[in-house]
């Protein structure tokens, strides 16, 4: 057998003969019968062509394949991202990176952060693991592709203005003069307040009615129609900026004038990312499908867009009113019978 001790160690190394190449790799174990049994994995892994890919994985570190992912494929939010997964991955090979491991990471990092925020970390090393699999051929395996991504849903909230609420919100929302349109706005796109704080009028379409987002959340330019209500709306303001921004504001600025137009109308536990919900839920509660009303969010998959569609039991009547239909033209067939 190809294992043997060095003068100076206790612990087995391998000398494997394969081809025109030698191996000579430590077990890293005083254990016969555990080297042994690593001595034998290695045998297999050089037999299916595995062992090579293997000795790039325990070579390169997460470190150097988030530095490269990052040149090369960096998406919004990516590099805030890693800045969490560096310090608990960073110094590891991608080999020693298992799933056990990850989701050790996972279950502490939910003591402490919103479900949505492990959920995008967790994406982030998906991807990344992904292209340094199938590109770069660094690895055969992706430890967070079998992990379960369901994250709990304590973050997801059931909150949306009803109707006399939105018009109670609206009618408070007269000072400052750009509060009003900026509300109805959010209520007819559905865009992010991000987005909305960067528009730019030669973003918005009057003649083909299109409010064209360039880059969301996700990176990905959207185009949303626009309804009668917001048209009017944004035809009414006369005044523009300098910046060419539709609503040159400050974060800070619509934080204060929402607040007070809430303590107004009475309405609490309501956030400006409220809207937005109220956007999606009212399209689904009326109908559209959830296909659209992913495309008009800007989600990537219909499972996001669910966060956001949320049914009222008034909303279903129309679908359990088929079944009237049904029982009625039933009884009429038994009665032809």
């Amino acid at each position: 057998m190809s294992l043997y001790r060095r003068k100076d160690s206790n612990i087995w190394w391998m000398s494997i003969k394969t081809g025109s190449k030698r191996i000579r790799e430590s077990t890293g174990t005083e254990n016969k019968r555990l080297a042994e049994k690593i001595h034998a994995k290695v045998i297999t892994e050089i037999q299916e062509d595995r062992y090579f890919e293997t000795a790039k994985a325990k070579r390169i570190t997460f470190r150097e394949m988030a530095e490269k992912y990052i040149s090369k494929y960096e998406k919004s939010r990516d590099s805030h991202t890693l800045k969490r997964l560096l310090p608990a991955f960073g110094h590891l090979t991608l080999y020693e990176i298992t799933t056990d491991l990850v989701s050790d990471y996972r279950s502490e990092r939910l003591k402490t952060v919103k479900p949505a925020t492990v959920y995008q970390e967790l994406s982030l090393m998906r991807r990344m693991f992904n292209v340094a699999r199938r590109e770069w051929k660094w690895t055969r395996d992706n430890p967070v592709a079998d992990l379960s991504f369901s994250v709990g849903n304590r973050n997801a909230r059931e909150r949306w203005l009803t109707q006399e609420q939105e018009q109670l919100l609206l009618d408070c929302a007269t000072n400052p003069a750009w509060l009003r349109p900026l509300l109805i706005f959010a209520l007819h796109t559905g865009m992010r307040k991000g987005e909305i704080l960067n528009l730019k009028w030669k973003e918005v379409n009057f003649i083909s009615k299109i409010v064209t987002v360039l880059k969301s959340k996700n990176g990905e330019k959207r185009s949303i129609p626009m309804s009668k209500t917001l048209y009017n709306t944004l035809q009414d303001i006369k005044v523009r900026d300098i910046s060419g921004r539709v609503f040159p504001i400050s974060n800070r600025s619509l934080r204060e004038a929402f607040k007070t137009a809430l303590e107004r109308a009475g309405i609490e536990d309501f956030r400006i990312h409220d809207l937005r919900h109220t956007f999606a839920t009212r399209l689904v509660q009326n109908g559209v499908d959830l296909y659209k009303v992913k495309e008009l969010l800007g989600h990537k998959t219909i499972a996001m867009t669910m966060r956001y569609a949320h049914h009222y039991p008034e909303s279903l009547r129309a679908s359990i009113e088929v079944l009237d239909t049904c029982h009625v033209l039933v009884t009429v067939k038994a009665g032809n019978v």
